[in-house]
């Protein structure tokens, strides 16, 4: 557990000050609401009042925020505070980022970094999405072919029509490395939300050990780095072993949340299945999609066994993959969100505009991407509603570096902060001029985000394969999106 003096020191020692002179901070419990803060600031001290360690990581953000831009950096200097006081709250409870590192892997540094970041924005989750088709992320003891097969793959395509790079891409966290990522978030006011996706894109599972997917059927680690159409077997012998897996996971990070997907599964082969069929006979199911919803609630009832809630994609919410207390996740609109809002927690992340691997302009100079755009005002407008909250999510189908990744999420994450943080954004010009400001703390921190009038040269796609491909068609994408989200 982190304590309020380790929070203090960090701080200190963040903005280069001597990390024994905790004696000018006095941090006292209030009763007051997860992440809900009081900063006062004195000629003989600084008081903080919170209910718990996200208030006081937040509260030390703030005051950090009152120094010069150079305090950003990590140099030594001497800084002024003004005195005055500042009480806040969060307007939402969830306040997330997704990840992904299955599909490009990213090493335990820029995780830790990234957690930096996101503390210094007030987000108070951290979404790792580790398992897809294109790879598995995580060690696992009781199952070592998961990250000595699954992690990597012999060549990258960019794309379904893309040409084989024929480098190998991989890697993966140890359990002390989530362990220890794990720990970093929570000195910083952030909960780890580990996801293993299934029973879908599942390629990097099954290319481990097949007898989990379809029988007598080979599958090798997808070198495209785009959505698949594999899954594993629904049945009691796989929900075994993923229970062995997940139990891993949590005895390393101690979180309160797992993801366990439920997205885009293809269910195609699994009626004429002799093991799959008897399952459903007993069960007295007629549609594999029943057999979807049981498996994830199988595992759920598990992780439920460890204190631990359940999230999951909002397919599962329509296969009735879900428990009283599970978190449902919406991506595909506004309909089906409203829908599990009526018997579920709520984290809106939706396509449009939280898909920050989409384009941020229309300008031709932009780096290849998925799709696009969406804006920084895009993101700046948007309003979760009735929600436990949001998040962003930057997928890595295109996004092979740290370097991209900061392009890809600032300073859109700093209107997202915003949005979760104040529950929306009322004057834009206003948000605008602030963000400029707040430009010169990014750049003392060294996050190479996109300027807000487009990419630095050295940004750009230019005339080789990360050349834009075409104009943005973002609203047919919002168009099909919503379509979907009405699938019952």
């Amino acid at each position: 557990m982190t304590t309020n003096d380790e929070l203090v020191r960090r701080f200190l020692a963040e903005v280069s000050a001597d990390t024994s002179e905790t004696g000018w901070f006095m941090v006292e419990h209030a009763d007051r609401p997860a992440g809900a803060y009081t900063l006062e600031v004195a000629e003989d001290g600084i008081t903080i009042r919170s209910g718990g360690a996200e208030g006081v990581a937040g509260a030390l953000a703030t005051l950090r925020q009152l120094l010069p831009d150079a305090a950003w950096r990590r140099a030594p200097g001497s800084w002024e505070v003004p005195c005055g006081s500042v009480e806040d709250a969060p307007a939402y409870a969830w306040r997330g980022a997704m990840l992904d590192v299955a599909r490009h892997f990213f090493p335990k540094r820029t995780i830790l970094r990234y957690v930096d970041l996101l503390a210094a924005h007030r987000y108070n989750r951290l979404h790792l999405h580790l398992s897809d088709d294109q790879g598995w992320r995580v060690e696992s003891r009781l199952h070592p072919e998961l990250h000595r097969t699954g992690s990597w793959r012999a060549s990258t395509r960019l794309g379904p029509d893309g040409t084989p790079d024929g480098t190998p891409h991989g890697g993966y966290y140890t359990l002390d490395d989530l362990a220890e990522i794990a720990a970093h978030a929570r000195s910083r006011g952030i909960t780890l939300v580990p996801e293993i996706d299934v029973p879908g894109h599942t390629a990097a599972l099954r290319a481990a050990y097949p007898w989990l997917g379809r029988p007598g059927e080979k599958q090798a680690v997808l070198d495209t780095v785009w959505a698949g159409g594999s899954s594993i077997s629904p049945t009691r012998p796989v929900a075994a072993f993923l229970e062995d897996v997940l139990g891993e996971i949590l005895d390393a990070t101690g979180t309160p949340y797992l993801h366990l997907g439920g997205d885009e599964c293809d269910m195609s082969w699994w009626a004429a299945d002799p093991a799959i069929s008897a399952e459903m006979a007993e069960h007295g199911y007629t549609e594999p999609r029943q057999m979807h919803g049981h498996f994830l609630r199988s595992l759920g009832a598990y992780l439920a066994g460890r204190g631990v809630r359940m999230v999951v994609w909002d397919e599962a919410f329509t296969t009735g993959g879900l428990l009283p207390d599970s978190i449902v996740m919406a991506w595909r609109g506004h309909e089906v969100a409203a829908r599990a809002a009526r018997t579920h927690d709520v984290v809106r992340a939706p396509l449009f505009p939280t898909y920050f691997n989409f384009d941020q302009s229309d300008l031709p100079e932009e780096r290849r991407s998925e799709g696009g755009p969406i804006t920084l005002a895009d993101v700046a407008a948007f309003a979760p509603g009735r929600a436990l909250g949001g998040q962003f999510q930057v997928w890595s189908e295109w996004v092979p570096t740290e370097r991209h990744l900061d392009y890809l999420a600032f300073p859109r994450a700093c209107a997202l902060a915003e949005v979760l943080w104040s529950g929306g954004v009322g004057d834009l010009p206003a948000f605008t001029a602030r963000l400029e400001r707040h430009l010169g703390r990014l750049d003392a921190m060294g996050v190479e985000y996109r300027p807000p009038g487009g990419p630095h040269p050295w940004q750009a796609g230019g005339t080789g394969v990360w050349r834009r491909a075409g104009a943005g068609r973002i609203e047919e994408t919002k168009a099909w999106v919503e379509s979907i989200s009405h699938e019952p």
